[in-house]
């Protein structure tokens, strides 16, 4: 999130895309609803479910899955026609003046530059003088980006939005009008987003069009405004924060790659750029590795950088480990508090390959369809010869530590009581378990390349306690300085020259006092605007609103004066937050700067850093009932297949295959339901999986309410029950009546509660930048048993 929960009472509009607060992040519901109640904020609420969220909506809309880039893009066609954008902030804070390399084009679904499948980025660079990049600031020139960003827009009229969509015209101009005012000085635009929003094979582009979109209306860096993912679950924020993702080391340092890193001097002339934040790139990643290494890690051996694993070729996402898997490339695999068995796509698939592995551990609370998937009904275990090791877990009041939510506040939860019998906290396993393989790395000295693991620092001890010291590993993420030991409180203090560790830049000063540390303050704010700078601690340096140099008009004058994040009085700033800024020079100057991460110091309409295209296109998902009305091209170009034995797909407007599904979440039920499904009274709420359609689908099929159905696509077939609702209803598409069904994905065949698996139909295809897979669309039939 740019922004952050409370923040919320502060914006006049919400558009909700993609997400269901109402149901899955309840507590934002409230700041939302004070909003309304304090502000006259307006809730506009799109999803092809009439969703708990929409129920409480000023404006529900209801729209085809997959079709979120026509209807945002149309948005942004919508204030610039009109003239409703924020002109002096997009003028001054956004690349809109930019000039575009002359050869730039776009045409019939394809941008310059494309190649075998692929992108050729050099026709997107922008043009320059030397160092300088050129810029209109009339925004006439036909190469500036605000030109080639309204020229493509303006095909995303409202009749071509509604036809791609299934949004009525009438509906859709409301929308406009409503939430293209917060392009008004003074005025908020909350964007609030979710899995929704991601899950389709142009996944980051549909957040790059909500970007967009919000920077075009000066709705980011604000009070109220923001572009605002709703993570999935607790602490998933802190999880990406620490590198889960396979691409990336601790604090979104990207991860070396053999073809063109073989040294540090390498590494860090080829990623690190001249100007922004990020030019100090070097300071975070040997503070990293100092921290990892010690004083093994010197500037005569790189710091240890050849300790650090190289990624080869390809990508390394969920998808292309279980496609290895099949085919015998991975011997075994960790399943840490995930289930893949259910969770994944084509999740039928994804158990066979389990099939495959010599071993598996599953560490988690209880018996999961991972840990059982040699259980699963139709499996001979006798044909497995898989090992399984299961290590039961602490549950998350079992044990202590910092949880970082979705406005990236870290807070510290105590331990509340203690684990049942053999469970464990994932600190005391992640701890034994090196402990374990670095004293095989001692004892065989034939070992191949042992210095990563036997020269690691590892000293979690603490005398007389079997738990190790969760609040040394919380110093070595906030950073030292090596000589004295003692906590740094901001990673300005970092360098590259060995004489600071830290395990983490962006967490530097969270937890800098031993005695009190941030992260466990608890001084909440009274009044004001919410920014609570005494509860907890938010990445980076307490900061609650990214990017908030744009609170203010380049003189810093506040946008809004009753809203004052920033306010320059002729000597100093008033501050009612973390600057995100040089707050030492004139406000002139860190205006011209005001996206600090970033080596242009804008934001960017415009954008060379995406495999798929600088400016959002509208493709049809893989699997359609119609053909792509904006182009030739049915899908994204760069898109991210997998091999066949991860299943097949539908033809685009299958008859075999009529019917538009999409999975969704329950407010009884958690993810895979490993858990929720092991809880009696949850399950007596929800017993039993179920498909919802709508009255007239029903009717179409012969099928009512409780009827036993079996739910197909290319991947396989599920059984379930049916639920006839108005929660569901076909959407026109190209004057196609397009019937759309809905998918709860929370059931396996272990606890409480067994059912199908929605996630045995959803196809394996990614994002070509993130390889997120295609969950939220994809084409089904239903027949009844």
């Amino acid at each position: 999130m740019t922004n952050h929960w409370i923040d919320y009472k502060n914006s006049d509009a919400f558009l909700v895309i993609g997400a269901n607060p109402a149901e899955n992040h309840p507590l934002a519901m409230k700041w939302i609803n004070k909003a309304r109640e304090t502000r006259g904020a307006k809730l506009i609420v799109v999803d092809p479910r009439f969703s708990k969220t929409a129920a409480q909506a000023d404006i529900y809309v209801r729209h085809r899955p997959g079709s979120d880039i026509a209807f945002i893009n149309g948005l942004m066609n919508y204030a610039i026609q009109n003239n409703l954008y924020h002109h002096e902030y997009v003028v001054n804070y956004t690349n809109a003046s930019f000039l575009v390399n002359p050869e730039y084009g776009f045409h019939d679904g394809l941008f310059s530059g494309f190649v075998d499948g692929k992108y050729d980025r050099n026709s997107w660079q922008y043009q320059k003088d030397g160092d300088e990049i050129k810029k209109d600031p009339t925004l006439q020139d036909p190469n500036c980006v605000f030109q080639l960003l309204k020229k493509h827009v303006s095909r995303y009229d409202i009749k071509t939005v509604s036809e791609i969509t299934g949004v009525p015209e009438k509906v859709y101009q409301e929308v406009c009008e409503t939430f293209c005012a917060t392009g008004r000085p003074g005025k908020a635009g909350n964007v609030i987003y979710a899995m929704g929003i991601t899950q389709h094979t142009h996944g980051a582009q549909n957040v790059r069009a909500l970007a967009i979109l919000q920077l075009l209306l000066g709705n980011i860096g604000i009070p109220g405004g923001g572009v605002n993912a709703q993570r999935g679950e607790s602490n998933v924020q802190g999880s990406t924060d620490l590198a889960m993702l396979y691409h990336l080391l601790p604090g979104y340092l990207g991860m070396p790659r053999a073809n063109k890193h073989a040294n540090l001097q390498e590494y860090i002339e080829k990623e690190t750029p001249k100007s922004g934040y990020w030019s100090n790139k070097p300071k975070f990643l040997i503070s990293m590795l100092k921290a990892w290494y010690g004083e093994k890690a010197t500037k005569e051996n790189d710091f240890c950088f050849d300790y650090l694993p190289k990624l080869t070729a390809g990508e390394h996402s969920h998808m292309a480990i279980f496609q290895d898997m099949m085919r015998g490339k991975i011997k075994g695999m960790f399943a840490w508090g995930q289930n893949p068995a259910v969770g994944g796509p084509n999740a039928s698939m994804e158990r066979k390959a389990l099939e495959k592995l010599d071993w598996l551990v599953v560490i988690d609370l209880f018996e999961t369809e991972t840990a059982a998937f040699w259980k699963a009904p139709g499996v001979d275990p006798r044909k497995i010869d898989t090992e399984v090791f299961l290590l039961p877990a602490a549950a998350s009041y079992e044990k202590e530590g910092s949880i970082t939510n979705s406005g990236r506040w870290i807070q510290w939860r105590y331990q509340a009581i203690n684990p049942p019998g053999d469970a464990k906290s994932d600190l005391w396993i992640a701890d034994r378990l090196f402990k374990a393989v670095r004293e095989q790395y001692r004892k065989d000295k034939s070992a191949v390349f042992p210095e990563p693991i036997l020269n690691m620092v590892w000293n979690y001890d603490k005398p007389g306690q079997e738990e190790p010291d969760v609040e040394q590993v919380a110093i070595e993420l906030n950073g030292y300085d090596v000589a004295t030991g003692k906590p740094l409180n901001s990673f300005g203090k970092l360098k590259d020259d060995g004489s600071t560790a830290c395990g983490m830049w962006i967490y530097t000063g969270y937890y800098a006092d031993r005695e009190k540390p941030a992260c466990k303050n608890r001084n909440p704010e009274k009044d004001g605007l919410g920014s609570n700078l005494g509860w907890a601690f938010a990445w980076p340096l307490n900061r609650r609103i990214l990017y908030n140099r744009c609170a203010t008009d380049p003189k810093g004058k506040p946008w809004n004066p009753k809203l004052p994040l920033f306010a320059w009085n002729g000597v100093d700033w008033v501050k009612n937050d973390v600057p995100d800024f040089n707050a030492k020079v004139s406000p002139e100057v860190s205006a011209a700067n005001p996206f600090i991460m970033l080596p242009e110091g804008h934001g960017r309409l415009f954008t060379q850093g995406l495999k798929d295209g600088p400016i959002p296109e509208h493709y049809e998902p893989v699997e359609s009932p119609v053909k792509n009305k904006m182009s030739s091209r049915q899908f994204n170009p760069c898109i991210t297949f997998y091999g066949p034995e991860l299943g097949e797909l539908a033809e685009v407007g299958s008859d075999e295959y009529p019917y538009i599904a999409t999975t969704h979440r329950l407010i009884e039920h958690y993810q895979s339901g490993a858990m929720t499904r092991n809880c009696p009274y949850l399950v007596e709420l929800m017993p039993e999986m179920f498909v919802e359609i709508s009255p007239n689908l029903a009717r179409k099929l012969g099928i009512r309410n409780g009827d036993e159905v079996e739910v197909i696509s290319k991947r396989g077939k599920i059984r379930a029950k049916a639920c006839v609702t108005p929660i569901m209803r076909a959407v026109k598409v190209n004057g196609k009546e397009c019937e759309v069904v809905g998918l709860p994905w929370h059931w396996g065949y272990q606890g409480l509660a067994p059912g199908s698996t929605a996630n045995d139909l959803t196809p394996c295809v990614g994002d070509p930048n993130t390889a997120i897979p295609e969950y939220k669309a994809f084409l089904c039939n239903i027949k009844k048993v």
